[in-house]
């Protein structure tokens, strides 16, 4: 199984490209990022685009992948909706749609986010504009697609990648564990589980922490 990575650079796709590496069902994976990692590995290649728009011309390379999981986001914090929307749905949406012009034959992944709103109608900004996002992403034309909404993720070992608080939340997590068992997975759930929505599929196309749990079996 080949798969496809967004986001290796950050806390997520830094977490998921670890788990890929580990799994021997997966022979190879691409990191689609704006800069080199700091990373390398048998099964690892890279494609560097300074403009996701630009994988158009990559058509030839990225039409054998059997998956792609879009990990890459940005905080809403600090964001407005126009902001954030550019951000977010311009960002993954158009990437997404070039993708499966290219192979639709593939299993897209896109790490959205606890609380998301699928109505769009909701008062909080950041859960409409996510919302809106995997709406959009179910509509193309893919092998499948499923929309991950996990909570806090415990880091796998050896990630780079992992800021002061989610270090703090960590340290932390077996109280987590008992007060808010559906908001908290590992970051090895969340690859697992990603791998095998491509090996088998998933019976809805959003998963819930509770579901992540389940995939990952």
């Amino acid at each position: 199984m080949k798969i496809i990575i967004t986001g290796t650079t950050g806390l997520v796709g830094d977490g998921v490209l670890l788990v890929c590496l580990e799994n021997p069902a997966v022979t190879e994976v691409l990191a689609i990022s704006r800069k080199p990692l700091d990373r390398k590995h048998s099964k690892l290649k890279e494609l560097i685009l300074k403009d996701f728009s630009e994988i158009k011309n990559y058509s030839a390379q990225l039409k054998d992948y059997d998956g792609c999981f879009f990990c890459a986001g940005v905080s809403a914090v600090g964001e407005n909706e126009e902001s954030f929307t550019r951000k977010t749905f311009d960002f993954v949406v158009p990437f997404a749609k070039s993708l499966s012009e290219i192979n639709s034959g593939m299993t897209f992944i896109y790490v959205s986010g606890n609380r998301t709103d699928s109505t769009e109608q909701g008062k909080v900004m950041w859960a409409r504009v996510k919302g809106r996002t995997e709406n959009a992403l179910l509509k193309l034309p893919f092998k499948a697609v499923y929309n991950f909404r996990p909570g806090f993720m415990r880091p796998v070992k050896g990630q780079k990648n992992v800021r002061f608080i989610y270090r703090v939340f960590n340290a932390l997590s077996p109280i987590w564990y008992l007060a808010f068992p559906n908001w908290i997975c590992t970051m090895r759930e969340v690859g697992a589980a990603m791998i095998n929505c491509v090996l088998k599929g998933y019976s809805q196309p959003v998963l819930e922490v509770k579901d992540i749990k389940i995939q990952a079996k």
